[in-house]
């Protein structure tokens, strides 16, 4: 429970930055009064380059779990003692477990994108998918989908960087971002895993091609993006990444405190005005 805290009290943490958006608090505490258990989860606003420090406090403070968001997933698994397979192939975390004095990164953004797909009532098996960017997120993305059995084309400004994405998933494909448009209008599913919309930037393709057969899933949260606006006068589907949110968490949760996740609860408090 978050009332009543004490020095019993367990603390996890997200680090990110920017951090100060971050629903995260609101949605793990709200899923530790949910289950009764005395933990506590804050945000810790941590800047670029300061990473390798960050994780030598979360030792030295004791903290139990930590949630990771950009830029730092690829610093902070180079200061990871150990890494999950999944993670190992990413060279990327969003989630840290400390286990008997050691630091444990996984990642959970892949599985977390594919359950936000089927609520959304699509299974990726056999869809034809295209991701935005070729960071953390991204790469897990591609990762989670192509093991599903979706087709994945990964899309990036940096031709290597879209290159060693795709890879991740059995006959990805890459293409330059400036040339996604045509990716995307051949695809059934279009994920934005980079943060152009964050400041109201529009998307990185012609939204004209989206239409009624279009998915389009930005992981970008809470706010209606220029390419949800974009999709939705199109015809398409189109959802914010509130859903990959709550069920990357919800993994997380699990792992650090081995209590099944209370997933209506978390979807409330996400949902919920700061």
């Amino acid at each position: 429970m978050t009332s009543g805290i004490s020095v019993a009290t367990r603390v996890a943490a997200i680090i990110g930055d920017p951090v100060e958006h971050s629903r995260s608090p609101a949605i793990w505490n709200a899923a530790f009064a949910a289950t009764g258990i005395d933990w506590v989860f804050v945000a810790l606003p941590v800047l670029r380059g300061h990473v390798p420090a960050a994780m030598d406090g979360v030792r030295a403070l004791g903290i139990a779990g930590l949630s990771v968001t950009m830029p730092h997933k690829s610093d902070v698994a180079r200061t990871c003692d150990e890494l999950t397979p999944m993670a190992t192939r990413l060279g990327a975390v969003n989630s840290v477990l400390a286990h008997d004095g050691s630091l444990i990164g996984d990642s959970t953004d892949g599985e977390g994108l594919v359950r936000a797909l089927l609520d959304e009532g699509c299974a990726p098996a056999g869809q034809r998918c295209v991701v935005l960017g070729a960071g953390g997120a991204a790469r897990a993305i591609a990762l989670s989908l192509g093991a599903a059995g979706a087709h994945v084309t990964v899309a990036a400004r940096r031709s290597s960087e879209a290159e060693s994405a795709a890879a991740l998933a059995p006959g990805g494909e890459a293409c330059d971002l400036a040339a996604a448009t045509d990716a995307v209008a051949a695809a059934t599913v279009v994920i934005n895993a980079t943060p152009l919309g964050m400041q109201g930037e529009g998307p990185p393709f012609d939204p004209m091609v989206l239409g009624p057969d279009h998915l389009v899933i930005d992981t970008i949260y809470p706010v209606e993006t220029p390419l949800v606006a974009a999709a939705r006068t199109q015809g398409a589907r189109a959802t914010n990444g509130l859903g990959m949110l709550v069920h990357q968490a919800a993994l997380s949760f699990e792992r650090f405190t081995g209590i099944d996740a209370p997933l209506e609860v978390m979807r409330a408090a996400a949902s919920a005005s700061p």
